[in-house]
């Protein structure tokens, strides 16, 4: 005989005297606790898609020292949009406050030159000593300090105007530019005196020289200004220092497996934000190191391109961008996963990086 299996489901509850007086008192319990449990699902939801949401949408400038070019890169799409033409051996670039303008320092025409940033068109050109190397805007957006290699001066720009409005004699050789957040104290590395000089914005005048270790190469303030961070080349450590006192708050060293002490050379330097992560490229050792900035330890080096030259972070700090001299291309770095994830080709020997703030 075939026998049915009767399949029954959880006995109903029988209806409250309340319910038997009102029937729609219990329909609308059960409409109740589904809206309830649907918004709920809604909420997780919209939190899942806002941890899981990419990274906004900026614009990358890359300079390309031996292309003679600049290579413009969607942070979304992670790919060059754009190349254009531009002075001879582009090095050191900056936007104006506004974001209106990419100021590049063309080192073999001894000249700083602006281009439009949406329409890469030629705006003008700056002066300013020869072989300008790197630069940085006064956070009021009016001043543009350059490093002029060649004669030991940092060269003090008017960008509206086009005109000098100072130069500052500093060690040989300057390379790094570094400003504090309320724009009072710049620093300037010199690269064969091995030396960050803290120059007063106001006056011009240098007021401190620090010796730091072999070949100075990038300076930069965190966001407190309460450090200050020097890449030494050469040396192959990074000088934190105490910009109130100048003295050293920490050196930091870098050890990697399998790679020689020498071809760890420091250069670019970025720090979050929160002041919680820095990073630093080392050159030849194709890598960056990831600092715990409490600490000052390396927590971990990062894989990219060959001899990583300079570093950007976008403005949201998810994605750390690199410029890989010998392999032509740009190296992006998930921060939070810290970890490498693309590789984008751009010109021969890409030096340059700074990233649009929308």
């Amino acid at each position: 005989m075939q026998s049915v299996c009767k399949v029954t489901g959880p006995a109903r509850p029988v209806p409250t005297a309340l319910e038997q007086a009102y029937p729609m008192t219990r329909n609308l319990e059960r409409h109740m606790l589904f809206l309830k449990s649907a918004l709920s699902a809604a909420a997780a939801g919209a939190a899942m898609a806002l941890m899981s949401a990419p990274a906004m949408a900026y614009t990358a400038y890359i300079t390309n020292e031996k292309d003679n070019t600049l290579s413009v890169i969607d942070t979304e799409k992670l790919e060059v949009i754009k190349t254009v033409k531009i002075g001879q051996r582009p090095r050191g670039v900056v936007l104006s406050k506004d974001g209106k303008w990419v100021i590049v320092c063309t080192s073999d025409d001894n000249i700083i030159q602006v281009y439009d940033a949406k329409t890469l068109e030629f705006v003008k050109l700056l002066p300013s000593g020869p072989d300008p190397e790197l630069q940085i805007l006064h956070p009021d957006g009016k001043i543009l300090y350059v490093a002029n290699e060649d004669d030991n001066l940092v060269t003090v720009i008017d960008i509206e105007q086009g005109k000098v409005i100072s130069d500052v004699p500093v060690g040989v050789e300057p390379e790094g530019m570094g400003i504090s957040p309320d724009g009072k104290v710049l620093v300037n590395t010199s690269e064969t005196t091995n030396m960050a000089h803290f120059i007063d914005t106001t006056t011009y005048k240098t007021f401190d020289n620090i010796l730091v270790d072999s070949r100075p190469r990038v300076a930069i303030f965190n966001a407190e200004g309460t450090q200050l961070w020097v890449s030494s080349e050469i040396g192959g450590t990074v000088t934190v220092i105490n910009p109130a006192d100048r003295k050293q708050i920490a050196k930091i060293n870098f050890e990697i497996q399998g790679i020689a002490k020498e071809a760890i050379q420091p250069v670019g330097v970025r720090i979050t934000k929160d002041g919680k992560k820095a990073f630093v490229a080392l050159g030849p050792a194709n890598r960056v190191a990831i600092i715990d900035v409490a600490t000052f330890k390396v927590e971990k080096y990062v894989l990219v391109g060959q001899r990583v030259w300079q570093l950007y972070l976008t403005p949201d700090d998810k994605l750390l961008f690199t410029t890989n001299g010998a392999s032509n291309d740009v190296t992006v770095v998930d921060v939070a996963a810290e970890k490498a994830i693309k590789s984008i080709k751009t010109g021969r020997y890409p030096w340059g990086v700074v990233i649009s703030k929308d």
